[in-house]
Order: structure tokens, then C-alpha cells, then sequence
């Protein structure tokens, strides 16, 4: 898209925003805070180029329309945190503006002439990167204080996420197993199997990692060795799913009675990365999705607390 493209939709953005004789107006307010149409015309420039690229006028001013309207809910997102933090006593101070930015400087090994070079090429002054940086620092620091706690992710779904991630990649998974049965008769009636099912509960809570290889031959039970998921039937196998090795499973019911199971060890295939080596990468990725989950919620929250009145 050439320079006069650029120019020439702008004078379009004027002209049809408002009258020519309007110097500015409110597009939004929000608890009686006012969202304006020229910050809502700034953080648009990025974005002509895509507009601009229409084939129409009429496609133009679809895609310019659609623009206008999902910049104005960030710029009311931003005005609902800006009084959140306001009202909370969440400051971000110049200091802190200082230490993000020679942070990020040291990270990309740059050198302070060089970073400033890279700051003009992308049309940044430094007081308009330093006012972008500190309105981000503020969400930051009300989405740290007021949405993290809600994230949790737990082990065994990070465990669930590595085992997904394998199967994607091919690999199989193997667990090295060890159970004990409680059988449960053919055409037992329904009180014959719950008093079984007790009995499993019982016998499960007297076994721990330390005494069930002794206990297991003793039960009609014992080493299975490496299986994988195939290898039992399908209700039985999803028990296994969930455990860590060194884990002893809650009874399942299966076809000849309530099996207990003992992990010991759960690997997959050859040629994929180990459990320890992807654990922390899996659950920044993890905590990073939870956090955007959150903070949609939590902005949603807000706004119906809030009073907001649109007039783009």
C-alpha cells in the first residue's frame, strides 16, 4: 500500500467520523470518564494498511467500522483497569518504566543507541513508547493482583498436556504396572457388588507403595510389567491415566471385579523428549492460556459493573 493510500483513508477516517468542523468528540465514556475519538483515531494507523487493502469503498468501510469497533473496547477495557488501579492504589512509577525498559534492552542485546534505533523505525517517539509501556505495566500489575490467584495448573495436568503432546507426536505410551483384584462374581445382584466394592475401598486404603509388592501375590495379584494403553481393557486403562509413578489407583470396576493398581514407572516411545525436560515449558504454556481465560472473565466481569455508554 503506497503513502497516498494511507493519507487519502485518513482524510476518509476524518471526514466520515465526524463533520469536518469537529476537532474531537467522545466516543465512549465510561463511569463518566470519557473515551475520545483521538485516541481512538491513533491507535487506528496501524491498522489502515489492512483497511486500505480493500477491493470497495464499501469493503473499506466495513473493515474500518469493524476496527473502529474492537479498538473502542480496548480503549473502555483500558479505562475500567486504569480506575481499578486507580482505586486500588496500584501505581506504575517512572522508575519502573526505566527498569522494563532496560530490561527488554538487555534481553534483545542491545545497546541504548540501538534500541532507539529500533524505536524509530517503528514510528515510536520515546515519550509515546514510554506512555504505551506504562498503560501495560498497569494491566499487568492489576491482572497480577487480581486474576492470578484464580489460575491454578495442576501436575497431573501438565502430565496430561506432555502425555497429549506425545501421542500427537506418535510416540506411545508404556506404563510398568503391578495390581490386586477383588473378584466379583458373574451374575453377582447389585448388593453383592457394592459389598465388594467396599471391600476394595477398604483394602485400598491399607496399601501403601512400601507394602504392595508383598501383599499383591498374597491378593491374587502381581507384577503386570510394561503395558500400553491397548494392552488393557478401555476402563481399566484411563485409571492409569491420571497417576504419577508411585501412585496406587482408587479401585476400578472391570469385567472380573474391582482392580487396584500401582505405577511404578510411566515412559513414552523413543526419540521424544523426557517428562522432566518439557515440564516447565508445558506449564508456562499452560499458565499463560489459564491467564488469558482469566482475564477475559475477569474483564467481562467488570464491565457489567460498570456504566458504559458507546457513541461511535
Amino acid at each position: 500500500m503506497t503513502r497516498l493510500a494511507v493519507a487519502t483513508l485518513l482524510l476518509v477516517l476524518t471526514a466520515n467520523s465526524a463533520s469536518a468542523d469537529v476537532v474531537e468528540r467522545v466516543v465512549a465514556t465510561v463511569n463518566d470518564r470519557a473515551v475520545f475519538l483521538s485516541d481512538l483515531r491513533k491507535r487506528a494507523v496501524p491498522f489502515l494498511p489492512q483497511v486500505a487493502d480493500a477491493s470497495t469503498e464499501t469493503e473499506r468501510m466495513a473493515r474500518l467500522k469493524d476496527l473502529y469497533e474492537e479498538l473502542l473496547d480496548h480503549l473502555i477495557d483500558e479505562q475500567l483497569i486504569r480506575q481499578l488501579a486507580s482505586g486500588s492504589g496500584i501505581r506504575v512509577t517512572d522508575a519502573d518504566v526505566d527498569n522494563a525498559i532496560e530490561n527488554l534492552r538487555l534481553q534483545n542485546n542491545m545497546t541504548e543507541a540501538q534500541f532507539q534505533e529500533a524505536l524509530d523505525a517503528q514510528g515510536f517517539t520515546q515519550s509515546q513508547y514510554r506512555k504505551d509501556l506504562k498503560r501495560q505495566l498497569i494491566r499487568l500489575k492489576v491482572m497480577n493482583e487480581r486474576v492470578r490467584s484464580r489460575v491454578n495448573v495442576t501436575e497431573e495436568e501438565v502430565r496430561a498436556r506432555y502425555e497429549q503432546r506425545a501421542r500427537e507426536e506418535g510416540s506411545e505410551l508404556r506404563f510398568q504396572v503391578s495390581n490386586v483384584v477383588v473378584p466379583v462374581g458373574e451374575g453377582a445382584s447389585a448388593i453383592q457388588v457394592a459389598a465388594k466394592r467396599q471391600e476394595a475401598e477398604t483394602l485400598r486404603a491399607s496399601l501403601t507403595p512400601e507394602n504392595f509388592d508383598a501383599r499383591a501375590p498374597q491378593l491374587g495379584g502381581g507384577d503386570l510389567g510394561w503395558l500400553t494403553q491397548g494392552d488393557l481393557p478401555e476402563e481399566l486403562g484411563r485409571a492409569l491415566l491420571p497417576l504419577n509413578a508411585g501412585e496406587i489407583s482408587s479401585p476400578v470396576r472391570g469385567k472380573s471385579g474391582f482392580h487396584i493398581f500401582f505405577l511404578r514407572d510411566r515412559q513414552v516411545g523413543a526419540g521424544f523428549p523426557s517428562y522432566e525436560e518439557m515440564k516447565q515449558e508445558l506449564f508456562r504454556e499452560m499458565m499463560d492460556a489459564a491467564m488469558v481465560r482469566q482475564e477475559k472473565i475477569f474483564l467481562d466481569e467488570m464491565r457489567r459493573k460498570a456504566v458504559i455508554n458507546r457513541m461511535l
